[in-house]
């Protein structure tokens, strides 16, 4: 995982008023939420003897430590010692390592930093296109690989014909020309043109049009792990690519609609979209989860093709990343 940035983690609807226990960037993290709601990570481990602190439980606004009740406030510090009695001072040596984060639309980024460096000042952003009347429901599923793996099959539009025959690729477009592509300041759009293929040869990125993002059919990675299917002005699918560890990851997939207002029937519509976004999922993750290695794929010797462009795009955003962080 690349450090020093905002990573969407975890929905805000799945922490509620006890500590959450889960494995996010290879690392074993407790959320809590404090006094005032706000949703805090904290690395779970104790400071006294390295014990979960997900297995406690939120105590006057600190969460505390189920073994020997040490109790740590929202910065990681620990404020009390119970064995040591309460008005003993606490040595500075116990605290948590703690993770800024950020919450809105019903997700949860964590600020994922290298040891000392602050988060900076502006947090990460949701797709502004989104209108926040849209219905939503969500469905989380788990691959079993890098989660820039899972990342790169959204972007891969020659697969579609192939692993998608019978359901999103129907239509044996096989050719992809392009695919469009349009660099913006946190991310990329991807304009597809998959066709039929007619004898004529393939036209190129520099040869096909790149549409009016605020209005075309379009997909857009929002680096680095967010990315939305931009369907109609009505229809959205979200996905969240949350890494868990190396080989690994939680697919949080949402389906956005407003052609469908009236309560109960907007919730059958999402929850039956839902099914038919996981049915396509599950076609890719039969496929994704076997690729070598299982990891991230950079430099392992792959050899792509021109319509390979969008993962190419993807890859270069990580390197430049990357480099950001080389001494």
């Amino acid at each position: 995982m690349v450090r020093n940035q905002w990573y969407v983690v975890l929905e805000s609807r799945e922490l509620k008023d006890e500590p959450l226990g889960a494995i996010r960037m290879g690392e074993r993290m407790v959320f809590w939420r404090d006094a005032s709601g706000k949703a805090i990570c904290q690395v779970d481990k104790c400071a006294h003897r390295g014990a979960s602190l997900a297995l406690g439980k939120i105590v006057d606004g600190h969460v505390q430590c189920p073994f020997h009740g040490l109790q740590y406030d929202p910065a990681g510090k620990c404020v009390i010692i119970p064995a040591n009695g309460r008005s003993a001072p606490v040595p500075e040596a116990f605290k948590l390592k703690n993770y800024p984060t950020h919450e809105e639309r019903g997700f949860i980024w964590i600020y994922f930093g290298e040891p000392g460096c602050e988060s900076p000042a502006q947090g990460p952003r949701f797709f502004d296109d989104i209108p926040e009347d849209m219905k939503w429901s969500t469905v989380v599923d788990p691959w079993d690989n890098h989660y820039t793996r899972v990342i790169e099959n959204q972007l891969d539009q020659a697969h579609l014909p192939f692993v998608h025959h019978n359901t999103i690729g129907r239509g044996n477009k096989t050719v992809v020309d392009g695919p469009g592509i349009l660099r913006v300041e946190d991310g990329f759009f991807v304009f597809v043109f998959n066709r039929l293929d007619d004898g004529r040869p393939r036209r190129t990125s520099a040869e096909v049009p790149v549409p009016d993002p605020s209005r075309d059919y379009k997909l857009e990675l929002r680096y680095p792990n967010l990315w939305q299917n931009y369907i109609s002005p009505k229809v959205r699918v979200v996905g969240a690519f949350v890494p868990v560890d190396d080989t690994h990851t939680l697919l949080y997939l949402r389906f956005y609609q407003s052609f469908m207002r009236a309560p109960v029937i907007s919730s059958l519509v999402n929850w039956m979209a839902g099914r038919l976004d996981l049915i396509v999922a599950h076609q890719d993750r039969r496929i994704v989860n076997t690729e070598l290695p299982r990891g991230d794929g950079m430099g392992t010797g792959e050899i792509l093709f021109p319509g390979d462009g969008p993962i190419m795009e993807y890859r270069k955003l990580r390197l430049e990343a990357m480099r950001k962080l080389a001494p």
